[in-house]
Parts: structure tokens; C-alpha cells; sequence
């Protein structure tokens, strides 16, 4: 997993509540269980026609948009059904941070394990980064893990907070692979040992 210190990047607004994760990734494209290649379907239905055109005036198939790392999006992101689509489908595309009033729990728990940082703001704080993001490209935010803070291109700074936790595993690219292989010596000399106490095992 990609470790995620500081990004400075291009800001999508997504001004919509309740977004679940069958607007995020349609469970037509559920068949995989690559995590590379989803994110030509991220958004499908909002992105494209029935039949396959773009909708020009969807945020991300427009100008910077398309180039976007963060999202800045509405109360009650990803929720809906429990896919881990949904966060393969956000950072296939290019997105590594999304900025909200609030989460579905097993959403946020899903970015944290693929490489993304939900970042939880107040109301206030994600209507002025909000407005910041329509700016387009002139207006690019920075979100900094170590310090906790995000900064609007205004120089306006929003502290956020993070588990402990799940702040070392994002800052160190660990995931539940990467935690468990941490500890592959103390591992290997258990099953040394138990081989050697209970060789009939």
C-alpha cells in the first residue's frame, strides 16, 4: 500500500449528501476482484449516458476535475452496502483524500485499509473548501497526515482528528498484509517452536 504523508493536489466539489457506494462504484462492476481498472467506472451513472457517452457537465469530466486527487463531498459518504469497491474505484481514478462532514463506518474503515484518508470536517470547514474547490485549478489544497491539518488555497488552515492508529498505517503503507508481515519473526519462531514441542501437529 502506498504510504500517504502530504498531498497537494486538485479538489473535486461534490456537493451531495447520503453519496452510497452504489453511485460510487455500480454493482454491475462488483464481477472483479482486481483492484486496478475501476476508476474509468467511478461515478458511472452520474459520469456517462446509457449508452456509454460523457456528461459533460458531471465535476469529473470536466477541466482540472478529471485530474483530481481529493474530493470534497457532502454528510454520510459512502454509504449504502459495505463494497470495497467503492475505495478501489475512488484511488484507481486518482483520488487519495475525501473531505466530508461525516462517513458510513465501514466505508471509512475500507479507505483507511486501501490507502485513502477520509478526512472529517465540520459543515463550515467542508462549505469553505467546497467553494474553494470550484476555483478549478488555481485552487489547490494541501492535506498534510503528519501535522493533521488541511489547507485551502487561501492559506485558511482546518485541523482534523485521526486515530492513532489508523494514522501510523496510512503514514507507513501498512495494511492488514503489511501489519501481519511486521511480525513474520515472532511468527516463524512460534511455529518453530511448536513444531519442536508438538511435532504430531
Amino acid at each position: 500500500m502506498t504510504p500517504f504523508t502530504s498531498l497537494t493536489g486538485i479538489a473535486a466539489p461534490m456537493p451531495l449528501v447520503n453519496i452510497d457506494t452504489d453511485m460510487i462504484i455500480p454493482k454491475q462492476f462488483l464481477k472483479t476482484i482486481q483492484r486496478t481498472g475501476l476508476g474509468k467506472n467511478l461515478f458511472d451513472e452520474m459520469r456517462y449516458t446509457p449508452d456509454g457517452r460523457e456528461i459533460p457537465d458531471f465535476v469529473l469530466n470536466r477541466e482540472p476535475w478529471r485530474r483530481a486527487e481529493i474530493l470534497i463531498a457532502g454528510a454520510n459518504f459512502g454509504c449504502g452496502s459495505s463494497r470495497e469497491h467503492a475505495p478501489w474505484a475512488l484511488l484507481d481514478f486518482g483520488i487519495r483524500c475525501v473531505i466530508a462532514p461525516s462517513f458510513a463506518d465501514i466505508f471509512h474503515g475500507n479507505c483507511f485499509k486501501n490507502g485513502i484518508l477520509p478526512v472529517t470536517l465540520p459543515q463550515a470547514a467542508v462549505d469553505h473548501l467546497m467553494e474553494d474547490a470550484q476555483k478549478g485549478a488555481n485552487a489547490r489544497i494541501t492535506v498534510n497526515l503528519p501535522e493533521q491539518t488541511v489547507t485551502a488555497s487561501d492559506g485558511t488552515v482546518f485541523a482534523f482528528e485521526i486515530d492513532p492508529f489508523r494514522k501510523h498505517c496510512l503514514l507507513h503503507g501498512l495494511d492488514d498484509i503489511g501489519l501481519t508481515l511486521e511480525k513474520a519473526a515472532a511468527i516463524d519462531a512460534y511455529e518453530a517452536r511448536l513444531k519442536a514441542e508438538r511435532p504430531w501437529v
